[in-house]
């Protein structure tokens, strides 16, 4: 994520990625703890997924495919 924050083509971007893949990472430098606490809230919430951890600016994203999940968490 750049120093725009959370823009429409991150959220774009962030949807494809997790569209192909299911689980990614993301990277947000530059911020304060709440700032990129409040940033990553807002990615996930947007893109439908949720951050499974995150450890200093690098955050894990996860989304499973509606019609081919690969990862699949155990309830």
């Amino acid at each position: 994520m750049g120093n725009a924050g959370v823009t429409d083509g991150v959220v774009a971007e962030t949807a494809r990625a997790l569209h192909d893949h299911e689980l990614i990472k993301v990277r947000l430098p530059g911020k304060d703890r709440e700032e990129r606490d409040a940033a990553l809230a807002e990615l996930a919430g947007r893109t439908d997924s949720m951050m499974i951890t995150r450890i200093g600016h690098v955050a894990v994203l996860y989304r499973p495919r509606k019609d081919l999940p690969r990862i699949v968490i155990p309830d």
